[in-house]
């Protein structure tokens, strides 16, 4: 089994890429009724990089896992490094292999994205990575295949401690008069921190900052500050040549 954590796709694109070519199944780690145990099984994870970290829902995953996998393996998407990430995981879930794989960014709230080019020239070169990451999970081969980037443990430690005391607000989210009271950001909302009030979205205060609800809106309706009002919003579907079976 796959579990994978994901926002706006590339996670669960990956994820669901390899489920296909290792004979297995993909499925959203968030929501999921019984957790199963996972003892002499082949348990892989698959989640994006949070400000060199791991996302808090997936920590919280793997700590109600129980049970020895035959073998287990993990795989980050990144914009940049994925810093020690993946050693951190190790220590609450052991990883036999582990990689990192750069995918197109989507954190509007702190930049602008890249061009269609680049997103396109990133998917094309994961699609190639991931037919290896396939055969070596299929050999049960262990492998540590992660880019850390410098510096990995002061960012890893220091700048994502801030990220998570400070950058995870809902305070800035609001919705403009482009919102048609779809609800999707509610439906869409890991943490379910979205309620729909009089037709309007309205934010609790717990926040993954996957990035779901101000990049899937139908109608660009969501803002965060004002720095993403000019800025485009970004949806792995929208990139690929064939959608996800």
């Amino acid at each position: 089994m796959i579990y994978y954590f994901s926002g706006t796709g590339n996670s669960k694109w990956v994820a669901e890429q390899l489920a296909s070519k290792t004979s297995d199944v993909a499925e959203n780690m968030i929501g999921q009724a019984t957790i199963p145990s996972i003892d002499n099984q082949a348990i892989g994870l698959v989640f994006p990089i949070h400000a060199w970290g791991v996302p808090e829902p997936v920590m919280d995953f793997v700590k109600q896992l129980s049970g020895k996998p035959e073998f287990a393996f993990g795989v980050c998407t990144y914009g940049g490094e994925a810093g020690l990430a993946m050693e951190r995981l190790s220590d609450s879930f052991p990883l036999d292999s582990a990689y990192s794989i750069i995918m197109p960014n989507n954190y509007v709230m702190g930049s602008e994205l890249e061009s269609r080019e680049k997103i396109a020239s990133k998917i094309a070169d994961a699609r190639a990575k991931l037919d290896q990451i396939a055969e070596q999970i299929i050999a049960k081969q262990p492998v540590f295949d992660v880019y850390t980037g410098n510096f990995p443990w002061i960012k890893s430690s220091l700048f994502n401690m801030g990220f998570n005391v400070a950058a995870r607000r809902t305070s800035p989210f609001f919705v403009t008069d482009k919102c048609i009271s779809c609800g999707q950001c509610a439906r869409d909302c890991p943490v379910k921190t979205i309620t729909m009030i009089d037709g309007r979205p309205q934010w609790g205060k717990e926040c993954y900052q996957c990035t779901a609800c101000i990049n899937l809106c139908p109608t660009k309706a969501i803002e965060y500050g004002k720095g993403t009002a000019m800025r485009c919003r970004y949806w792995i579907e929208d990139y690929l040549e064939q959608k996800t079976p």
